[in-house]
């Protein structure tokens, strides 16, 4: 099966980067190059550094930047991308896009396991190695996964859909997608699998779990700001909650100066911005879009800037 991913919000993205076509841009979620095809091909003497950690994304990014010869693509973990860049002689770029929706490729194709509506061996894997959902649903605790479920997924019948998932594997293995969502129906009040598919939460949990997403979008924002050059723009596309919470918050922390107390007269910490917001709102995918692609409707993109000496030249 190709290698598909629709690239959410992909004009909006490209103009918040601000691309020129001599500077030095890290697209950290490759997926189907998508987004960067559209920076490879308005650059000149620029580079672009692409990562991904799906093999078949790397091999498709490949294929399709191949034009290009200022793009690279490097299988990794964006966390990872400070050491990957340095070992390439890059201490600053110009810009940088995570667009950290999961491709419609791994939605889709029903052998990475990760849809809850075909039938596939329970996995889950960006990177099809290590720790599995197999591993998470068959040897993680009541307890664990419960947290998990009420973290990631936040799903209000955490500890009931563990209970059930347990309790089933006491006597055989929960091996499939179909067979955890099963569970997890089963699990929940008959008024909410009447609603929605009660399984989205469940299955989102995990594979954030499996994937240590969290975590690595924590030490990829920081990687990829340390990084920024002076007006170089961090550019993000999240499409839950929990993401966006943490960009937002990450990046107000970045714009936040003085840090003194209220009642203090005058600054004395003397704590300068870091960086500005370029929209004090996320932008949202356009009506045009959402009818082009339903998959956008939870998108949500965040623009910042880092600042450089004119910023506080007046201050």
């Amino acid at each position: 099966m190709e290698f598909s991913h629709y690239s959410v919000m992909r004009d909006e993205c490209i103009e918040g980067l601000a691309i020129r076509p001599d500077g030095i841009y890290v697209d950290g979620t490759a997926g189907g190059a998508g987004h960067s095809s559209e920076i490879a091909r308005r650059l000149t003497t620029g580079r672009l550094i692409a990562f991904d950690q799906d093999p078949d994304a790397v091999q498709t990014a490949t294929e399709r930047l191949s034009p290009y010869p200022q793009a690279e693509v490097v299988q990794d973990n964006f966390r990872n991308m400070k050491e990957a860049l340095y070992a390439r002689g890059i201490s600053q770029v110009d810009g940088v896009l995570l667009d950290l929706g999961v491709s419609s490729h791994q939605l889709d194709e029903a052998s990475r396991g990760f849809s809850y509506l075909h039938d596939a061996p329970l996995d889950m894997r960006m990177s099809q190695q290590g720790m599995s959902a197999y591993d998470v649903v068959n040897t993680w605790s009541a307890d664990e996964i419960a947290r998990i479920l009420r973290e990631y997924g936040e799903e209000p019948f955490a500890y009931k859909i563990a209970q059930s998932i347990v309790k089933k594997r006491t006597s055989a293995p929960i091996r499939t997608t179909l067979e955890l969502a099963e569970l997890v129906k089963a699990a929940v009040p008959a008024a909410r699998r009447r609603e929605k598919n009660p399984c989205k939460q469940t299955f989102q949990a995990i594979r954030i779990a499996v994937n240590d997403e969290m975590q690595s979008l924590s030490q990829g924002l920081d990687e990829a700001f340390s990084l920024l050059a002076p007006g170089g723009r961090l550019v993000i596309l999240t499409f839950h909650s929990l993401e966006d919470r943490m960009v937002k918050h990450r990046y107000l922390s970045w714009c936040k100066g003085c840090i003194c107390p209220p009642d203090f007269p005058v600054c004395v910490c003397h704590r300068k911005p870091q960086a500005k917001l370029v929209n004090r709102k996320p932008i949202t995918a356009s009506p045009e879009e959402l009818k082009e692609n339903r998959r956008s409707t939870s998108a949500k993109l965040r623009i910042i800037e880092k600042c450089g000496k004119d910023d506080h030249a007046d201050e």
